[in-house]
């Protein structure tokens, strides 16, 4: 971890208000302790078992954010310490995170994947998908349910392309998505918009990004 680099990205982005999230996937529990040393308290893994190593050897204070895919049945591992799931794709998932958290008694923020790119591999809600997810999450509240996960807000990947043009256009269309879940969720802190990598961030802040989630600009090549 270059401590310059950090520092330097942390007076880039401060005039724009927009939270760091330091994507730490393969990143050693000695460079994210360092980190933290910097005065960093978000971070961002991948994988389930990677976090569930290093999760026990750093301070407790450490926002953890799950940014991979998630598999249902690894939920339960996450649940009884993460702050918050950003890769929320499914009402399935959705479901198991709530049953997660209410046996855990913690309430688990939770961002709604929105697909964006252009690339099939991406994960993420299509709008059918998405629209499907608002109205049944509301009618069950309406009887008590989904009471211990919260909808903060959407995260997207922009397409891997040069083309700014492109990468600004699925941004601007993310956005939308973000102005609409906060209106059909009135209830929950609707707050976060989290869009924008090493590669794209600053258009995304240019976007309305509120976080960014960065990995290789501040720790360096994987």
């Amino acid at each position: 971890m270059n401590r310059n680099d950090y520092c330097g990205f942390i007076e880039k982005i401060k005039p724009f208000g927009v939270q760091l999230l330091a994507v730490s996937k393969t990143k050693s529990v000695d460079e994210i302790q360092a980190m933290y040393d910097l005065g960093q308290r978000d971070f961002g893994e991948n994988y389930v078992q990677e976090l569930l190593e290093k999760q026990p050897l750093l301070p407790k204070d450490i926002r953890w954010h799950f940014i991979g895919h998630l598999q249902t049945n690894k939920v339960k591992f996450l649940a009884p310490f993460i702050y918050m799931i950003q890769s929320v794709d499914s009402l399935k998932l959705l479901l198991e995170i709530d049953k997660q958290a209410t046996k855990n008694r913690r309430i688990i923020r939770c961002l709604l994947q929105i697909y964006i790119a252009s690339e099939e591999s991406k994960f993420g809600l299509d709008q059918t998908e998405l629209d499907s997810l608002v109205i049944t999450v509301n009618q069950n509240r309406q009887e008590g349910r989904f009471s211990h996960s919260q909808i903060s807000g959407c995260m997207g990947m922009a397409s891997l392309t040069e083309n700014k043009t492109q990468i600004r256009e699925e941004f601007i269309r993310l956005r939308t998505v973000f102005g609409k879940i906060k209106m059909s969720f009135p209830a929950d802190p609707v707050d976060t918009l989290s869009m924008g990598m090493s590669s794209d961030y600053m258009i995304a802040i240019e976007e309305g990004s509120t976080m960014v989630r960065i990995g290789t600009a501040i720790f360096g090549s994987r």
